[in-house]
This record gives C-alpha cells, sequence and structure tokens, in this order.
C-alpha cells in the first residue's frame, strides 16, 4: 500500500500534465499554464506547478488568461482548478479581483482501484448499467443537473456524447429505479498513468442513504482494474468523502475551483 506521500507525488506526476484533459478541443500554453477550452463553451486553467511565481507574477497572469478566454466567444465559463498545496501567493486575491468566485473546497482523494470494488446491497428495485447510446445520455445528464441543483444544459449532453464518439475510454454509468434514472457517475482512465478518475457522481436527493453512490463506484472501480488502472482518484465532496474514505482512499490534498461566468 503506498502511503499519503507517494500517492500524492504520483498524483502529481502523473496527472497535472495534457492527460488531465482528455477530451479538450485545444490546449494554449501560457508560461507554466495550460489553457484548455472544452466542448460546451467551457474553459479550464490547470498546471503542475506554477514554475514559483511571485505575487507580481501572478497578478499579471490571471488577466492575461482572461482576456484569452473573453476573446472567444463560444466561452460561457472559465474553471481555474487550484491545489492546496501548491505554492501560489496571491492567486486567490488576483482571481477574485478578476471575477472568478470560488466554489466550496473538495477533497483530492487517492488510492488502490481494488479498496474500492465491494459492491453494497441495493434495494431490490434499483439496477445499474452502462449507457452509450444518445437518449440515455441526455437523459443521465439532465438527472445529474437536478441532483446538483443546476439548470438543464443540452451543451453539457453534448459534449459527453462527443466524448463518446472519441472512444478514448470514457464510461457512463447509470443507477435506475422506478423507470427513470435516479443516479450516476463518469469513470475516465487516464492514458500512459495508473489512475482511472470517478467523476459526476450524482444521486437524487431523495434516492440517497441506500448505497446507490457506493455501487456506481464499486462498478466503476471493477471497470477500471479491468483496463489496467490499479489507482483511482477523486474530487470530492463532503458528502461522497467519507464513502471513499471508508473504502480505503485517502484525502492527499484539496482543491478549490474558481469560477468566472460571462
Amino acid at each position: 500500500m503506498m502511503g499519503t506521500t507517494l500517492l500524492l507525488q504520483a498524483y502529481d506526476e502523473q496527472l497535472r500534465t495534457d492527460a488531465e484533459t482528455p477530451g479538450a478541443v485545444s490546449v494554449t500554453r501560457r508560461g507554466p499554464l495550460r489553457l484548455v477550452t472544452f466542448g460546451g463553451g467551457r474553459g479550464f486553467v490547470t498546471y503542475r506547478d506554477l514554475g514559483g511565481a511571485d505575487v507580481g507574477e501572478i497578478a499579471r497572469l490571471v488577466p492575461e488568461v482572461l482576456t484569452h478566454y473573453q476573446a472567444d466567444p463560444g466561452i460561457e465559463r472559465v474553471e481555474w482548478k487550484t491545489r492546496g498545496h501548491d505554492h501560489a501567493p496571491g492567486l486567490h486575491e488576483a482571481l477574485v479581483g478578476n471575477g472568478f468566485v470560488p466554489d466550496e473546497p473538495e477533497s483530492i482523494m487517492v488510492g488502490n482501484a481494488a479498496a474500492l470494488t465491494a459492491e453494497p446491497p441495493l434495494p431490490e428495485d434499483v439496477t445499474l448499467r452502462r449507457v452509450t447510446e444518445e437518449p440515455d445520455v441526455r437523459a443521465m445528464s439532465a438527472m445529474q443537473d437536478e441532483a446538483f441543483g443546476e439548470r438543464a444544459s443540452e451543451r453539457t449532453a453534448d459534449a459527453l456524447l462527443c466524448r463518446l464518439a472519441l472512444g478514448d475510454g470514457m464510461e457512463l454509468w447509470v443507477a435506475e429505479a422506478e423507470g427513470r434514472m435516479v443516479g450516476a457517475g463518469r469513470l475516465e482512465p487516464v492514458a500512459g498513468s495508473d489512475f482511472a478518475g470517478l467523476w459526476g457522481g450524482a444521486t437524487l436527493a431523495q434516492w440517497r442513504g441506500r448505497g446507490i453512490y457506493r455501487a456506481l463506484t464499486a462498478a466503476r472501480a471493477r471497470s477500471a482494474l479491468a483496463c489496467g488502472k490499479t489507482l483511482i482518484y477523486s474530487d470530492s465532496t463532503e458528502y461522497s468523502r467519507p464513502i471513499l474514505e471508508r473504502s480505503g482512499l485517502v484525502k492527499v490534498s484539496t482543491t478549490t475551483p474558481y469560477v468566472w461566468r460571462r
């Protein structure tokens, strides 16, 4: 078993590269930053580190990044992904001063895929399956928007369909009950690494607390192992973190997304 320090090292070395942004429409380098454009009008800023930049350099970088995205009328929102263990003096102030709004911090969870594979008992009327067809993908996306309390977005579903068309290994999983989808999650094996990511885990409020999230996690972990990925990572809310911790994943750092909207 790898300790927390080695898990964080593996996370930084294997994931904070272009492997972090599969399905990107374009990637532009700006100093230490990778400025990513995804389908669905989304910009995404990430990096391995800030190259030792000081307060002044960071204060100049942030508005340059914003100008880059504002020049593209198709971009509706930009997420700047920060990590708690980075050396980033003045970054919070620079982001907020340029119109970025911080979301709630999330835990970066990392651990062995095998630790997640035990499937909990589910209510008799709940079934799991992997979805690939457009009507299912659109229904899944709409359900996730409902679970997250967000407005339904066809552009999000469009982006997922484009990803599926790439055939890059992404998998979409859903839980169904009473004739509708009640939970969902995404698996993203990371090429050239030991990792697969768990993303988009969502359960409708009235179906929470019945093992559905954990069962979807187990199904995706088994699929990750089947394609040779031995490590799992996820950015987890305070709802999902305890579930992953009970399965053996550990918190190696935190991440806070800062979001700008047009």
